[in-house]
């Protein structure tokens, strides 16, 4: 189950497989990529290349108008890229690229054995586990993660960025990890709210020479580093806009959502019943709800800081403004290093299907009511409701496995006892 041993040899040939297929598909199929790019699933208005490419090959400020809704250094790393319609290659490489730095950082977050050890907690089941080489092959492979690649989405940027920051936090490396954090949270801004567990992975997984035994001291000394950085990639977007304007179009549409395009969330919809005299009322109770979750699974599952990102990750999968299937992908390239606790897991099948219903049938849905005119907005509405429980199940039954893990190490003489929630 752990993959056998990974030689130099497999793992050139995972990256050279992945890279292939994907390079294979844009190249054999041209009309693809524009194609996933404009569906909704995949781009958002704060994630589309297709937006930033228009604004960028048609010398337009980027933030007039209300179009574009992203981090201006990706107009500064796109304009350092040839021309993506005359020379599209670039720009596939590009993301082929970052898929793969993504896919190296999870490798090394599962070889570290954290899901199963942690600083406070080691599971009975630990030895159960899949290799970094099989937890890299899932991500790489996941028809989510490859549609996202193909829409070449401004995700995988964060993404990686994400990735990178927990990987450095189980090597040790919490400078490293705060900085990676900072970049996620400038390219998207809900990283940010992952600042307390990842703070609390680092100081778990400190190096001996250079350990601090505070907690307290430990995040003064690190919580500034990651707004250092974030104002320092703030004073480099100003040169390169000339203006502030970037924060309100960038940051303030995911506050005040402002773009109420469809997308697989909860939000638009809602919003576009809501009277605007109750408006800014419901958009913090709904910035509440998200971030209520950061508090609580960090106190309950203290003694696992990993279990709490991977768990908040599947909560913004469902409950953030903008979200995609890249987040989706991301949440579920999470859920294979807990493979030790799959056993415990009451509604694995339930789950599948259901992810799985909703994945077949929502292009349909929008299909039919954009397209056919079959249709009306509920018919949408009502299949992201179905991915959001599907979404909702998994992390709740992950979470369940997760506790009852911790529960039968503390009362060994209930494990493989039926219980019942009450």
């Amino acid at each position: 189950m752990d993959g056998g041993k990974v030689t130099v040899g497999r793992t050139a040939a995972l990256y050279a497989g992945a890279a292939v297929l994907r390079l294979a598909i844009f190249t054999l199929l041209p009309d693809l990529p524009d194609l996933l790019t404009g569906r909704v699933e995949v781009s958002t208005p704060v994630t589309s290349f297709k937006r930033c490419l228009f604004l960028y090959n048609h010398n337009v400020s980027p933030y007039d108008g209300g179009v574009y809704h992203q981090a201006p250094l990706f107009l500064l790393l796109f304009s350092l890229l040839p021309n993506a319609l005359s020379y599209p290659i670039f720009t596939y490489l590009l993301y082929i690229a970052i898929d793969l730095l993504s896919a190296g950082a999870l490798w090394k977050i599962a070889d570290s054995g954290e899901a199963g050890s942690s600083a406070l907690f080691s599971s009975p089941r630990r030895e159960r586990r899949w290799s970094g080489f099989v937890i890299a092959a899932i991500f790489l492979f996941n028809p989510f993660t490859i549609a996202t690649c193909l829409g070449r989405s401004t995700s995988v940027f964060t993404t990686c960025a994400i990735l990178h920051a927990i990987a450095k936090a189980v090597s040790g490396a919490p400078f490293s990890a705060m900085v990676a954090l900072s970049f996620a949270s400038y390219l998207s801004m809900y990283p940010l709210l992952l600042l307390p567990p990842l703070l609390l992975l680092c100081f778990d997984r400190q190096r001996p020479e250079r350990a601090k035994k505070s907690i307290l001291s430990f995040a003064a000394t690190h919580v500034p580093v990651v707004f250092g950085v974030l104002g320092l990639l703030f004073g480099m977007s100003y040169l390169i806009t000339g203006s502030w304007e970037f924060l309100p179009s960038t940051y303030g549409v995911q506050l005040t959502l402002s773009d109420l395009t469809p997308n697989v969330g909860l939000w638009w919809y809602f919003f576009i019943e809501m009277f605007d005299s109750f408006r800014s009322f419901f958009l913090a109770v709904f910035w509440l709800h998200l971030s209520c979750y950061v508090g609580g699974l960090s106190v309950r599952i203290r003694r696992q800081p990993l279990v709490v990102l991977t768990l908040l990750l599947g909560i913004f999968a469902i409950f953030k403004p903008y979200p995609s299937i890249s987040d989706t992908s991301l949440f579920l390239a999470m859920v294979p290093l807990y493979r030790h606790v799959f056993p415990l897991m009451r509604y694995s099948f339930v789950i599948a299907a259901v992810i799985m219903y909703a994945s077949f049938l929502g292009p349909a849905f929008y299909y039919l009511w954009i397209y056919a005119g079959s249709g009306n907005a509920n018919f949408f509405y009502a299949i992201t409701l179905v991915w959001g429980l599907g979404l909702s199940l998994l992390v709740c039954d992950l979470m369940f496995a997760v506790l009852r893990d911790e529960w039968e190490l503390e009362r060994p003489e209930m494990a493989g006892k039926e219980i019942r929630q009450i």
